[in-house]
């Protein structure tokens, strides 16, 4: 029996629980990584309903699923953000609020509490996550950027998130960034530099996923390698990039997704560039044991069949270490 298998919720948000549950079931799911948006896991709920938490629960284990992570990246995101009328959009209305930048930001800080102690409430002890950044937009440094300005970004991260982090310990659950543009760790160095912003606060951790990693030219097997200690959680998710020079290139063009000019996309598992064997390979080296959780994205295919094909796909690149050593049956004993 190798990890669970399960299938992250948040490109399902438009189906009720109970549905997503008979579905997941039916493509081959061990579990769920449920998103806090649609109602797959209201956090709200969650702390104020006494029979709400039971009730999910009841209805996982009705289908047969499990649960070991809810996700609220779309909150997170508004943390350290430059706010803007896009996050309306992403936001609960409680946390958009007046719309007000500031108030915006705090609202998401104390929400992003307050699913620390609801996963906690649920029985999880993971949370995956985004953090937002302050100094994305200056990511290209011309006109040219004042490393001052970088280092007041990550000290934002680290006021904004040190609180946040606190709650986490207090309620025994980790949070898990997932390491991606737009994010203030969106490759290997950014996020060192991230764990010193936040002190190397113990709950801080990453919601590994190789797929926002590999189009950019990051080392995505070093970053297991690196941050073993800290990864809390595993997306698997495939993308494709090209061999060979394009229309649009690693920026995107400002084109869609799908856009048959980009330089890479996302792709269901296996059909894409990352190397999954030596993800599995370095993820046994480091000593993860947890779920490989399935985030699905393919412009270009059902995602029914997208899901169905993922677990399968998984199931069979997922293996064990070596419990001894390769040429053990050689050895004499002296």
């Amino acid at each position: 029996m190798g990890r669970p298998v399960t299938l992250f919720t948040g490109q399902w948000a438009d189906l009720d629980f109970d549905t997503m549950c008979r579905k997941a079931k039916d493509f081959g799911y061990d579990g769920l990584e449920l998103a806090c948006w649609g109602d797959h896991f209201e956090v709200h709920r969650a702390l104020e309903e006494d029979s709400y938490c039971r009730n999910h629960w009841d209805t996982l284990n009705r289908h047969g699923l499990q649960c070991y992570a809810v996700s609220n990246h779309l909150v997170g995101q508004a943390v350290c953000d430059n706010i803007d009328d896009r996050h309306q959009a992403i936001l609960p209305p409680p946390v958009w609020g007046d719309g007000d930048p500031e108030g915006v930001r705090e609202r998401a800080a104390r929400e992003m509490e307050n699913t620390a102690r609801a996963a906690a409430e649920f029985g999880v002890k993971i949370v995956n996550g985004f953090t937002g950044s302050s100094i994305w937009h200056l990511l290209y440094s011309f006109p040219p950027v004042a490393p001052e300005s970088i280092e007041q970004g990550f000290q934002d991260v680290g006021r904004r998130w040190l609180p946040i982090l606190q709650v986490f310990q207090d309620c025994g659950v980790r949070f898990g960034l997932e390491v991606h543009p737009t994010e203030i760790a969106f490759d290997i160095s950014s996020a060192e530099k991230t764990i010193e912003a936040v002190g190397g606060h113990e709950s801080f951790g990453f919601n590994y996923d190789p797929s926002h990693l590999g189009y950019q030219g990051v080392d995505y097997v070093d970053f297991i390698r690196t941050f073993g200690d800290r990864i809390v959680h595993v997306h698997m998710k495939d993308a494709y990039w090209s061999p060979a020079p394009t229309r649009a290139g690693v920026f995107g063009g400002h084109l869609p997704f799908g856009h048959p000019d980009r330089f890479w996309d996302f792709r269901s598992l296996g059909r894409g560039s990352v190397r999954f064997e030596e993800v599995i390979r370095a993820l046994n080296d480091v000593g993860y044991g947890g779920p490989l959780s399935v985030e699905w994205e393919d412009p270009g295919m059902d995602r029914e069949h997208g899901a169905t094909e993922s677990a399968a796909f998984v199931r069979s690149i997922d293996f064990k270490p070596s419990g001894v050593a390769f040429d053990a049956a050689f050895s004499k004993e002296e």
